[in-house]
């Protein structure tokens, strides 16, 4: 859809770098879905750690030393940014990061995943904002479309009346989900915003290694938010009684956790693929596309009630992130049309 050239892409042909991407894009889709649907679990099951599930959504991030390692030698140290331009960028995204995962942590312990997810398909309409302002992308009618859809999709799960928390969710804490839910869309938007700033400005060598320190660095500062939680409020003296009230045991337990930065890391590590081998942009609209989907694996997983107009909301969704990702392949095409006529007048002017 968005292919870099071939020094950007090993040399792939063509069949081998659309295959390569869709491999991603499918565990990108099962790394999130299963993400979400382990952390609601968690929760269904009597888990009561906000804080430890905001935790185990980066607290995976040594497993992509792994690849990083095997990749170290394509760097080149030379055209590196100095440590002292790096750690700020490093420090702001990990804090972004780390807002994200905490109001998403409380988000979910007070929303059913399917809610939870198309709630999250607003991203996009903050993404739409952000980069308007801090990435200079043009309002154009398909993106105006994605966010006045995805706007109303949001609007017709906040006014349906069939749109209940989890059992023994109160409504006071149904709205206290919604409202973070939403707010960590907009962190996560901002995210997004700024590190397509941080490649442009700082980071132009968009090599894979690159991409993967981005994540592990910024994960490690995002890891020290919810951990710092977790002690100055106490709860690491109840994760005992909390593992022991469990309702699939220990052992099941310490698998929900597990699994679940698993997949967030498998989500990570394809995020990051993705943004090296099509764009940040293409990363961010499969992202979205799995929250839009999401909800029937959540229905399949949790029956979830997904009466009449949460089935709107989610077509309106995916309606939306179709306007959306269709006006990024228009952008990239014709950035792409507009550095081949480039390269081919400065072929000319050797002639």
């Amino acid at each position: 859809m968005l292919a870099k050239d071939e020094s950007s892409n090993f040399k792939l042909k063509h069949w081998k770098w659309l295959v390569l991407v869709a491999l991603q894009v499918i565990l990108l889709l099962v790394g999130q879905a299963s993400g979400i649907i382990l952390a609601r679990f968690y929760y269904a099951q009597g888990g009561k750690s906000k804080w430890l599930i905001a935790l185990s959504q980066t607290a995976g991030f040594p497993l992509l030393l792994i690849p990083l390692f095997l990749l170290s030698s394509s760097k080149n140290p030379s055209s590196s940014p100095s440590a002292k331009v790096l750690a700020p960028v490093y420090f702001v995204l990990g804090m972004l990061l780390a807002g994200e995962t905490i109001f998403f942590s409380f988000g979910l312990s007070y929303l059913s995943a399917s809610t939870y997810s198309l709630l999250c398909a607003t991203q996009l309409v903050f993404v739409a904002v952000f980069s308007y302002f801090i990435n200079s992308q043009k309002i154009t009618i398909l993106i105006l479309n994605s966010v006045v859809v995805l706007s109303l999709s949001a609007a017709l799960v906040a006014v349906n009346d069939d749109s209940k928390g989890p059992t023994g969710v109160s409504n006071s804490k149904y709205i206290i989900g919604f409202i973070c839910t939403l707010i960590g869309s907009s962190i996560a938007s901002l995210l997004f915003s700024v590190t397509q700033l941080s490649f442009h400005r700082i980071l132009p060598r968009e090599t894979f290694s690159v991409v993967l320190e981005l994540q592990i660095y910024i994960q490690l500062v995002a890891v020290c938010a919810p951990l710092t939680g977790l002690f100055v409020s106490g709860e690491w003296r109840v994760l005992y009684e909390d593992m022991e009230g469990f309702g699939k045991g220990r052992f099941g337990y310490v698998m929900t956790l597990f699994w679940g930065a698993l997949a967030w890391q498998v989500w990570s590590f394809c995020s990051s693929g993705l943004i090296f081998f099509v764009s940040s942009l293409f990363a961010c609209a499969i992202g979205n596309l799995a929250l839009a989907v999401a909800p029937i694996a959540c229905v399949i997983v949790f029956h979830d009630n997904m009466n009449g107009v949460k089935i709107i909301s989610m077509l309106m969704a995916i309606w939306g992130l179709s306007s959306y990702t269709y006006q990024n392949y228009l952008d990239d095409s014709e950035a792409r049309r507009t550095d081949s006529c480039i390269t081919e007048s400065q072929n000319d002017s050797f002639i």
